[in-house]
């Protein structure tokens, strides 16, 4: 049986991870989406270089699974068609997730990019009730409710400082939507692959890389990326690849972090993550805000929060009260085959 210390050591190194790749590809982004060194104005260029990576790193690590099947272990890979054509709305949404994401990061500073993407939950709250019917308890939509307070507290002193970005913002919001959509459709369309992840993964980015073609060429990133100064530099190449190789290994840790641990503490270990991520931000940028900016921060993140713990104690009421009445049940029929034996 694995010790207590071993188990805690494997949950720290997993819970590190997460917190690592997912801040680092935050900052990553951001410099290569605007940073004042490369100037390269062209965010589906990067969104779908980024894409193209997570493919071939799919089938890069099939390959290694086949070949050292004894310390790789990942299911094969292969394209069909007809899986593409069917996956096709859910890879929609993935590709509006990922624009929008990175086009709110390109025009905001990293610091007040939680805030800008924050409303993913409420958004979840009325795609969940639009398109699946299910309602939410009074509680989780007052913590939807501390959620929009501490956003739109947060725009305000974005604003008051002189750095907010409108567009930045009205990105972010469509972010959280596509994000709520991304979530709803992945539990549809999940079944099509036979719920393997990396199938989905697979064919998410596949579809990805050819619907962002069009889209590039559409908003002349084309142009943009051909007259870039540094397109042969192998230092620009070597952050893009980084970018993408973190953008793969993000989905890893992430099912990882809730494979050892639970939904909920990757949600709260999100939530903490994103408030370092401020205060590293705010330290490395020599950011300066005001007590009102920090509090519409720690507000959006304590509604998150507790709409996390409201919806953990409302599934522990609901499977407590599956399991009485599923013991009710066996009781009776225990009942009723005892006093059936008992007649002449």
């Amino acid at each position: 049986m694995e010790s207590f210390l071993s188990k805690s050591l494997k949950i720290a190194a997993v819970v590190s991870a997460y917190w690592f790749i997912s801040i680092s590809m935050v900052f990553l982004n951001k410099y290569l989406l605007s940073s004042k060194d490369l100037k390269l104005d062209a965010p589906l260029f990067v969104t779908w270089y980024q894409c193209v990576v997570t493919v071939l790193f799919c089938f890069l690590l099939s390959f290694l699974s086949k070949v050292f099947p004894g310390y790789i272990s990942f299911p094969s890979m292969r394209v069909d068609p007809k899986l593409c054509r069917e996956t096709l709305p859910l890879s929609v949404v993935f590709v509006c997730m990922i624009t929008f994401n990175n086009l709110c990061l390109q025009n905001v500073g990293v610091a007040f990019y939680n805030v800008g993407r924050s409303l993913t939950t409420v958004f979840n709250v009325v795609f969940s009730y639009l398109m699946l019917k299910q309602s939410t308890s009074v509680p989780a939509l007052g913590c939807c409710g501390v959620i929009i307070a501490g956003f739109f507290l947060g725009v305000d002193q974005e604003g008051a400082s002189g750095d907010l970005s409108i567009k930045g913002v009205m990105f972010g919001v469509i972010a959280s939507a596509c994000v709520a959509l991304n979530a709803i459709y992945t539990k549809k369309i999940l079944p099509i692959v036979d719920n393997n992840i990396w199938q989905l993964t697979l064919y998410n980015n596949v579809n990805a890389t050819f619907l962002f073609m069009p889209l590039m060429l559409i908003f002349g990133e084309g142009r943009e990326v051909y007259n870039f100064p540094l397109l042969y530099d192998l230092k620009f190449w070597f952050f893009m690849t980084l970018s993408g190789v973190f953008g793969f290994a993000i989905g890893t840790v992430t099912g990882l972090q809730i494979q050892f641990t639970s939904p909920l503490t990757h949600n709260i270990s999100g939530t903490a993550k994103a408030a370092v991520q401020t205060v590293i931000a705010c330290l490395y940028f020599n950011n300066v805000k005001s007590m009102l900016w920090w509090l519409g921060n720690v507000t959006v993140l304590g509604g998150s929060a507790a709409y996390t713990e409201v919806k953990r104690r409302e599934m522990k009421k609901a499977h407590t009260h599956q399991s009485e009445l599923a013991s009710k049940l066996e009781s009776g029929d225990k009942e009723a085959m005892l006093s059936g034996d008992s007649k002449p």
